[in-house]
């Protein structure tokens, strides 16, 4: 039905009406705020200047440690208060300007009358604080406007299901406080408004728009019962938007019991991170705790060894060995080590691994000090196995460590008359002199005072002087340090009759010998490849115990096809109490590695069956009809893949050097000149946020230095902070999960893309392009092009 201009006034006379009530708060709470900010300043200057300790009046000191302790309460309570107000005052300012972007009206069963269910950002309620102006997107009712249609309707609250019928759904677009778009629909968002919303420009932050949630990304955004969701999603699909706005619902929904800092996200790179950090506190809620996989590396094992990054490793395959120097003959030793590694067999071997252990063939280091073995290897394997076989490997590691802890203060007695001690005590100043006296006295607190104090004096300087000397020998005993996780990785690979013990009397994997022998000669170096990290991990956790994280109790995976088994193994065993939101899209598995995509059993036993769940988003919103056209022909069963009605241009297909007298620099210089002017040509039509897509991060690099003072550029790496408005060259791997006005694949060509594990690379880049993709070859196009129905691109 067509709105009248009768009605069209109505609804923007409670526009008018409800934006002077939230102008009224935004005065009262900025004065409250200015108010409660002098308060704060106030107390804290107060806190301080009123505190007066008397250390010779114990009295004196109890008054004063209550009152700081009372003090400390009222100022933390103030700012509490204060964040708490400054937050719905952020709340309203983004109320001013477009108060709201949907309208339900719903009638429940056995009510007389319809009630108007205006859904914006946040609630708003009116001054007697009785009728809601405002439903917040997330409250219970709203589900009613993602996920129905006029008719008979219902939706489940935390008491049970209200049933009831929807009589009316209308949408808004509002700038300014001005209805801009209105219009009555029956689907869940109406076409209308979404070629609004992504008709826009890109930017160097993700957008994330409540009103234009779909019914299916509602699902993935209001799922309560699942202990892990997997979301399977296409590129441009909204994956990652919609698990970020569940983290909103969630903060929402558990308000009482669940905070930002109990959420992790594992993004892809830094970079990401960035680019998605702006999403929560456009919704109003704080922004949850950000790291990535390699950080986690890093952390636990990156003092012990020099770690390879999966960019580094991403880097070596894409460039199919090729060094400097040539042809590497490792490479397909390489190769098949990554598959292996990252396999459930080899998760297996690990785990066999451990069993064997427990019985036999454990490894440790002695314990030295200046030269001299306090503790042998052999005796501490002897003992290792003295102790009750049925007691849990890391429960008699930790008995381990106590024994060997008596073993070091036994050592140390029998040091505090050796010659390096007594050369120890003639170097003590003055101060250490004075803490071996009250190291003594403390000793002989209660006793009588019948020794000599000269004696004493020197022997408690002896034993101050040993235990100093040992400190670091006891804390490299309590870290466990003296299991030789590096040892027993490393026995793995060169007893062949072992590994085949342990893995079950399964057929060595292919190249097995080879990609040993890489292995070996990496640790030799205290190097460890990337797919060698997690599982060395995975061991000496098993071995000696996992350190988890029982704050934590969700946790959001996105690019989950770029992490192998071993990897959410780690992440369910690190994170108990969690629940784990997983994001990805197998056609964007770009890695050498076992996807955990590949195979969705796997994945679904983390957690078991019952308490799983797989959505599948198969619409992609990113692209115009014509990009997703194009993309989708590359795939196997790309068909699957649905476009939106969003009309653009072609992707452009440019062809360089294909004449016999056109050399390769020659063509190069070409190509790079119609790269820099078709970019001048975007810049005019408004497209400002352009990527430049290469293969690699070292054709990246030979690009920026090619285009200086002719382009202006920035050269994105895996260690940049954060993308800006501007045109970019960034490698295709670090593009992913983000999207620009106009994505340039530069020299998409058969020389450069034509292996088959290239072709989801390849996909992934073109799929960055939200409005215009141009693909630019050297030579001959990509069979990933050629390969595609020629009426889906245009060649100029």
């Amino acid at each position: 039905m067509e709105i009248t201009d009768r009605e069209w006034r109505r609804e923007q006379e409670r526009v008018n009406d409800v934006t002077a009530k939230v102008t009224g708060r935004i005065r009262g709470l900025e004065a409250q705020l200015g108010e409660a900010r002098g308060d704060v300043v106030e107390l804290r200057k107060e806190f301080w200047d009123e505190v007066t300790i008397n250390f010779a009046e114990p009295d004196d000191l109890g008054e004063t440690s209550t009152s700081m302790r009372q003090q400390s309460q009222v100022l933390a309570q103030q700012e509490f208060s204060h964040k708490r107000a400054f937050s719905q005052l952020g709340k309203l300012r983004r109320l001013k300007n477009s108060p709201y972007f949907g309208r339900i009206d719903f009638r429940e069963k056995e009510d007389a009358a319809a009630e108007p269910i205006y859904l914006g950002i946040a609630s708003l309620i009116d001054d007697n604080e009785q009728d809601f102006l405002i439903y917040d997107w997330r409250a219970p009712i709203s589900s009613l406007y993602y996920d129905g249609s006029p008719g008979d309707v219902s939706y489940r609250t935390p008491a049970g299901h209200v049933e009831g019928e929807m009589e009316l759904k209308r949408q808004y677009v509002i700038r300014d406080a001005k209805i801009r778009v209105m219009f009555d629909t029956g689907m869940t968002i109406g076409d209308e408004l979404l070629q609004e919303v992504l008709s826009q420009s890109a930017d160097d932050r993700m957008k994330s728009i409540v009103s234009t949630i779909q019914s299916e990304q509602n699902a993935i955004i209001r799922n309560e019962q699942s202990r892990l969701l997997v979301v399977q999603g296409a590129a441009g699909s909204g994956k990652t938007s919609a698990a970020l706005q569940r983290v909103a619902y969630l903060l929402y929904r558990y308000r009482d019991t669940l905070s930002a800092d109990q959420l992790v996200l594992f993004s892809p790179n830094s970079l990401f991170g960035s680019y998605v950090s702006t999403v929560l506190p456009e919704l109003g809620e704080e922004n949850m705790l950000q790291t990535t996989f390699q950080a986690y590396l890093e952390r636990r094992i990156g003092r012990e060894f020099e770690l390879e990054d999966a960019f580094d490793q991403l880097e070596y395959l894409l460039r199919g060995g090729e060094s400097d120097s040539g042809e590497d003959p490792e490479y397909e030793a390489r190769l098949a080590g990554i598959r292996y590694k990252s396999s459930l067999d080899y998760l297996n071997v690990i785990r066999g691994y451990r069993e064997h252990l427990a019985h036999q063939d454990m490894m440790f280091r002695p314990i030295r000090f200046q030269g001299h073995e306090i503790v042998s290897a052999e005796e501490m394997r002897r003992k290792f196995y003295e102790f009750d076989p049925s007691v849990k490997l890391p429960s008699r590691i930790e008995q381990m460590g106590k024994w060997l802890l008596k073993q070091v203060g036994e050592y140390g007695k029998t040091q505090r008359e050796a010659d390096w001690v007594e050369n120890q005590i003639q170097l003590l100043g003055t101060s250490e002199l004075h803490r071996a006296y009250n190291l003594m006295r403390r000793k002989q607190k209660g006793a009588a005072h019948t020794f000599d104090d000269f004696d004493q004096q020197h022997e408690a300087a002896a034993r101050m002087v040993v235990n100093d000397w040992l400190k670091p020998v006891r804390k490299w005993v309590k870290r466990q340090r003296f299991v030789d996780v590096k040892g027993l990785y490393r026995r793995l690979f060169k007893d062949e009759a072992l590994f085949m013990r342990v893995s079950g009397g399964r057929p060595l994997p292919a190249l097995w010998h080879e990609f040993s022998r890489q292995t070996l000669d990496r640790l030799a170096k205290s190097e460890l490849a990337f797919e060698d990290a997690t599982p060395l991990l995975l061991l000496r956790e098993l071995l000696q115990g996992f350190i988890t994280n029982t704050a934590i109790r969700h946790i959001i995976v996105d690019e989950v096809q770029d992490y192998t088994p071993f990897q959410l193994e780690f992440l369910k065993r690190l994170f108990p109490r969690a629940r784990m939101t997983a994001l990805g899209d197998l056609n964007q598995a770009i890695y050498g590695h076992d996807s955990a995509l590949d195979d969705y059993d796997p994945l679904l036993n983390l957690y078991g069956r019952d308490e799983s769940m797989v959505l599948r988003l198969t619409r992609s919103y990113r692209s115009t009809r014509e990009i997703t056209e194009f993309t989708k022909a590359m795939l196997p069963e790309g068909e699957l893949i649905l476009p939106f009605t969003r009309s653009g241009e072609k992707p452009v297909l440019r062809r360089f050097g294909g004449s016999a007298d056109a050399g390769v620099e020659d063509a190069t210089s070409d190509m790079d000149a119609a790269l820099i002017a078709d970019i001048g040509e975007l810049r005019e039509q408004g497209l400002d946020y352009t990527a430049i897509i290469c293969k690699t991060q070292s054709e990246c690099s030979e690009l920026h230095a090619r285009l200086k003072g002719r382009l202006d550029t920035r050269l994105i790496t895996k260690n940049t902070p954060a993308f800006e408005k501007g045109t970019v060259i960034v490698p295709a791997y670090l593009a992913k999960g983000v999207e620009f006005d106009a994505a340039l694949l530069y020299n998409a060509s058969a020389e450069r893309y034509s292996r088959e594990s290239e072709r989801k690379l390849f996909y992934t880049a073109c799929t960055r392009a939200m409005h215009v993709l141009r693909l630019y070859a050297l030579g001959e196009e990509s069979p990933f092009v050629s390969g595609v129905d020629a009426e889906l691109y245009e060649v100029r």
